[in-house]
């Protein structure tokens, strides 16, 4: 990567996303993993945030030997690997959760709104 796309904007839409991460597997990366690894890989980045979170926002605290995790980088990871998820797979990210944001509108109008659990 050039030192231009290292200085990227303050927003970067989904195809950019997509688009960047590619552009580091090809230059840095040599090649995807497949995709059971980058599940794996997955699963184990989610699993940093979780970690994270049960011991600031949960119960769980932190034994001495500990490193805390950043819980941004953690989501950032997710995010990449995700993004390799969606490449490999020959999926536009974008259309994918504007259709998904669809499908949840019309199924969920008023199910949140009437869950009195939600209500406070």
């Amino acid at each position: 990567m050039s030192d231009e796309q290292h200085s990227q904007p303050a927003s970067v839409t989904i195809r950019q996303a997509q688009d960047q991460v590619d552009e580091w597997i090809q230059s840095i990366g040599v090649r995807y993993f497949d995709p059971m690894t980058n599940l794996a890989q997955l699963v184990e980045e989610v699993g940093e945030v979780a970690r994270i979170l049960s011991r600031t926002c949960g119960e769980q605290s932190y034994k001495a030997s500990d490193q805390p995790g950043e819980l941004a980088d953690e989501l950032a990871d997710v995010l990449f690997v995700t993004l390799c998820l969606a490449n490999q797979s020959g999926i536009d990210l974008t259309t994918a959760l504007r259709e998904n944001l669809a499908k949840k509108t019309k199924r969920d109008k008023d199910r949140h709104r009437n869950n009195a659990k939600l209500q406070s």
